[in-house]
């Protein structure tokens, strides 16, 4: 089982998460008006089409008492000939214009949100990994997924409806007020009763809303950490435990839906009963002006018509307060990523090579500059009071290659993260300087780590993502550089063969020589592999070992060593042990020191010997200790 001091860690602090931040409500009104800002056009197009339909109408209340009128009289039945075929036409008109609106708000809405999503995902890649890391896969998952998907549903559909909801209701209102200004009175009755519920339901869903994409987020970071270590939790019988997690944070979710529930059922109680009363003012004022001689019937009729036909906008509009709502603490969510300022050094100065960002590193072979690293008075705590590091002091000069081992928990990983830019230290510094003398915070740093991710796509186009512009040759170079160029000829379709989710399946030794390429593609002066090779196997780890030498070739390496056959080989090794750094030296110099380096060879030694007399494990001469549960593994214990 793995159980390094960063996992350990994660599993100590999920219920205790840093969420990623939340834009307020001004911020997230402002971030709208400069998305739309430079569609102004297109949004005054569709807004007067929207007017042009809702006016055209409105026409037909008064043909509708227009007819009553006539009827009335006892006119012949000609005479409504006139008023119908004008209801025809009116009907065709707005269903025109309706349709032209819409289409010119749905892709006003479209455009916006396109640009939107495109600024969220650019800064969420640009997010710096420690920051992840403490707000959790599933936080940053449920904004890129379900956030968005309530925020586009919002801009299909209740954006171009509230927009006809609000222009008929203003102009409906008006029209009342054009029959008779007493008509327009009498409609203001539901007013208060409307307003006072519209301001009730904010005032309650704002909270709720959010509190309810917090809780999904929640229910989704558990579900990511118990499937994801699915091995682990059946190999320590934590079924039950893991289930209760997940069940509790269901339950919280389930709560927090059936009391948005409630709210909703509340809200309509109070929409009917502004209704009544609206409407029997309004019939009511028909009657007395009808019988007073100041309005007739068909203007009486055409005014209680406008008035019902009011309940059908302002219902929508009142209920889209709901999906209102909802859109924006989603928007506010995906709006508090989108804002987070741009790291000072672009970010392919520290890439990870196991999940790469697009870089444009020299089209020569080998770095032009040579990094040197200094590590000063380093100190780091994932808790506060909870130390992993403690002034720790190292340089790795220029060109040399540096296996860096320890005990499972000695602070190996967070040291390495730490030069290569994933996390920043609670103290101290970290400095990257070239050859030429010039200290830059921001020299590029590759990280490659076992956790190595294959992109859907062309084999081709993963490898380009280290190096957007080279040529097929050059990725065939570095395929070569790290013995991965004959399996990938092989392939059905060569370079241009689709991996990844639903295309040809990897090994994990072809997986790590994929990374590794992409480190020769990115080409940087300093290279950091922390257990680059663990996930290969007995059969694999030689040839893993010789493609990660030849990948760092020529740059300044730090090695977190998995075995200790890669720490003999390095210039120099540095031993690490409770976050101090306990020795320093040639393999040779630790060895005869007698010190932990010497134990741990010892102990290694052994192992392998054992192993070479075990018939059943087969192992080469270079075995991993992951059949054994005493072991000197630098890194961790792993069970394959």
């Amino acid at each position: 089982m793995s159980a390094t001091a960063d996992e350990t860690r994660d599993t100590a602090t999920t219920v205790h998460r840093e969420l990623l931040p939340t834009a307020t409500q001004a911020r997230t009104r402002a971030a709208v008006r400069e998305l739309v800002r430079p569609h102004r056009r297109l949004a005054l197009a569709g807004f007067a089409m929207m007017v042009v339909a809702t006016a055209v109408g409105l026409l037909v209340q008064p043909l509708l008492g227009r007819i009553v009128d006539l009827v009335a009289d006892q006119r012949p039945p000609g005479s409504i000939t006139q008023p119908v075929v004008l209801l025809v036409l009116v009907a065709l008109a707005q269903g025109a214009t309706t349709v032209l609106g819409l289409s010119l708000v749905a892709r006003l809405g479209e455009t916006v949100l396109a640009q939107l999503r495109e600024r969220f995902v650019e800064k969420a890649l640009r997010l710096p990994l420690e920051q992840v890391e403490k707000a959790g896969a599933g936080d940053l998952t449920a904004r890129v997924t379900r956030d968005v998907s309530v925020v586009g549903e919002a801009v299909r559909s209740a954006l171009p409806e509230l927009a006809r909801s609000l222009l008929a209701i203003v102009l409906t209102l008006a029209a009342m007020a054009a029959l008779d200004w007493r008509f327009f009175l009498a409609a203001l009755i539901a007013v208060p009763v409307q307003a006072s519920t519209a301001r009730w339901y904010v005032r309650n869903a704002v909270p709720l809303y959010a509190e309810q994409r917090i809780a999904t987020g929640s229910q989704q970071q558990q579900l990511l950490d118990t499937i994801a270590g699915a091995g682990t939790v059946r190999a320590f019988r934590l079924e039950e435990e893991h289930t209760a997690r997940v069940t509790r944070r269901s339950s919280a979710a389930v709560e927090l839906t059936l009391r948005g529930v409630r709210l909703v059922l509340n809200f309509y109680n109070r929409l009917h009963v502004a209704e009544y009363a609206g409407l029997a003012a309004v019939l009511v004022t028909g009657f007395l002006l009808v019988r007073g001689g100041s309005v007739s019937i068909g203007t009486a009729t055409a005014a209680a018509l406008y008035f019902h036909s009011l309940f059908t906008p302002v219902n929508q509009a009142l209920v889209l307060l709901d999906d209102a709502q909802s859109a924006t603490a989603a928007l506010a969510r995906l709006v508090g990523v989108a804002d987070q300022p741009s790291p000072a050094q672009p970010s392919l100065a520290r890439t990870s090579l196991a999940e790469p960002t697009a870089s444009e590193p020299s089209a020569s072979g080998p770095s032009a500059a040579h990094g040197t690293v200094t590590v000063t008075g380093i100190d780091h705590a994932y808790e506060p009071g909870r130390p992993v590091l403690h002034g720790v002091d190292l340089t790795l000069r220029a060109g040399e290659r540096v296996a860096l081992v320890g005990v499972s928990g000695a602070g190996k990983t967070t040291l390495a993260k730490l030069i290569a830019g994933v996390h920043r230290p609670t103290s101290g510094s970290v400095h990257v300087t070239t050859d030429d003398g010039v200290p830059r915070e921001g020299m590029p740093v590759a990280l490659v780590t076992q956790e190595t991710h294959v992109f859907a796509g062309p084999l081709a186009d993963d490898l380009r993502l280290a190096r957007a512009g080279a040529t097929d040759d050059e990725l065939r170079t570095a395929l070569a550089a790290v013995d991965a160029l004959d399996w990938a000829g092989a392939l059905p379709d060569g370079l241009d063969t689709v991996v990844g989710d639903g295309g040809h399946r990897l090994t994990s030794a072809q997986v790590q020589q994929l990374a590794l390429a992409r480190l020769v593609l990115a080409d940087p002066p300093v290279a950091v592999l922390d257990e680059a090779t663990a996930e290969a196997g007995s059969t694999g780890a030689r040839l893993l070992e010789q493609a990660a030498d030849r990948a760092v070739e020529g740059r300044t390496a730090l090695i977190v060593a998995h075995r200790l056959t890669q720490a003999a080989t390095a210039d120099r090794i540095v031993v690490m042990d409770g976050g101090r750094i306990v020795e320093n030296g040639t393999h040779d110099e630790l060895r005869a020191a007698a010190g932990p380096y010497a134990s741990l060879w010892a102990a290694w030694s052994g192992t392998r010997a054992t192993a070479d007399r075990t018939p059943t494990h087969h192992d080469s001469p270079h075995t991993s200790t992951s059949h054994v549960t005493t072991s000197p593994d630098t890194t961790t214990v792993k069970d394959h």
